[in-house]
This record gives C-alpha cells, structure tokens and sequence, in this order.
C-alpha cells in the first residue's frame, strides 16, 4: 500500500532460515497475490546469522537502492517514503531510522529493563566510537546499494553489533549518513532474541571496533 500510494518501484526480498512460526507459508500466500517479480523468496537451511541473511538477500534484490527492516512489522513501512526523499535532497548514501530523536522517535512496547539496555548499548557506542549518529543498534535502514556492497564484505561483528559496525564502517570509507526519527513498535507475537549472550556479543563487537577502527 506505501509503496503504490507514492508511485514506487519496488521489490520485496524475504530470506527465511528455516523459520518453524510459518514465515515461509505467510510469505508463499503474499507472493501469489504480488507476483514472483515483486515477492522473492530465498529458503536457507538454518540459522546461519543475520550477515549472511544480508549478503545473500542482495544478491537477491535488483534495485540500486536497499532498504533493511524487520519482517514482523516493528518498522512501519509509512517511514519508507521520508527515507527516500532524505536520500535524494540530502545526497547522502546511508537513512538510518533512528528511535532517539527527541520528540520525534521513540519505541513502543518496551519494558523498562528493554529501554535501558537499548540506550546503554546506544550511549557506550557513542562513548568509545563517536559514531555520529544517534541510534546505532537499529536495523531500518535504506542504503545505497554500492555503498552496502562495499561495507557489508567487511562486517566481522554478529548480534546486535552487527548494525553499529556497519555503521562504523561506512563512516571510515567516507559514506555520508543521515537519519529520519521512527516509532519503534515491540512485536506482537513471539519473543525478543536479547538476552545474556546477545548483550555479550555486543560488548565483544564494542570492544573489537575501538580497537580496530
């Protein structure tokens, strides 16, 4: 609905890892009411992480333009419009959707404990690394396909610094950044993957990128 109500070309590229919550039946329906050159669909055998996800999806997509969200609808497709028109005024390679504009951005459905390790994680990356943008751990992103080319090879992080390197990378190659405020929306159904080891993931990814950038 976004995409025709603004006129927009678009493709949609779904990467399913084997999912057992029926991912792959949703998406087999949508592909029949869409058709298979707006609906792609890329089964892998299992959980092989979310770089790999990325890596293989592009080559799926045959845009020059790449937007990143969460399948589940916790990035609302109504923001895809504003990303583009800030790609194109600002000229820049790189919208991030950020949830930490004040006034602007926010999240909604988050407990507490989910709010304070979200903007922890935010506040020690900009602590150590200076990255110049606000939300570093967020995933709605629309790139410039080049650009993500080049970044994504490089990506040795996984989890949740996974999002905040590539960022990093792209800010140490040169690419130009900007952000749009987003309402995040917690999912519905099912369960957030953060926990002990995802928190560990992201201070060991923190940690490699003072280091090495």
């Amino acid at each position: 609905q976004t995409f025709t109500e603004h006129d927009l070309n678009y493709q949609v590229v779904i990467v399913e890892d084997n999912s057992p919550d029926g991912t792959v039946e949703v998406a087999e329906a949508l592909q029949k009411s869409f058709k298979k050159d707006r609906i792609k669909i890329l089964r892998r055998k299992g959980k092989l992480g979310l770089g790999s996800a990325y890596l293989d999806g592009l080559k799926q997509a045959d845009g020059d333009r790449i937007i990143i969200m969460d399948a589940d609808l916790s990035h609302h497709p109504k923001y895809i419009p504003t990303m583009i028109q800030e790609m194109e005024e600002k000229q820049v390679e790189i919208v991030s959707g950020t949830r930490y504009i004040p006034g602007e951005g926010g999240v909604y459905g988050w407990d507490l404990k989910r709010k304070i390790t979200s903007r922890g994680a935010n506040f020690l990356a900009h602590f150590f690394l200076n990255p110049q943008v606000s939300d570093l751990t967020g995933s709605f992103r629309l790139y410039d396909r080049k650009a993500l080319e080049q970044i994504l090879p490089r990506v040795q992080c996984t989890g949740y610094a996974f999002q905040m390197e590539i960022i990093v990378l792209a800010r140490k190659a040169g690419f130009r950044i900007s952000e749009v405020p987003i309402v995040f929306v917690d999912r519905l159904y099912g369960e957030s993957k953060l926990g002990p080891r995802e928190i560990v993931l992201y201070l060991k990814g923190l940690i490699h990128l003072f280091f090495h950038t």
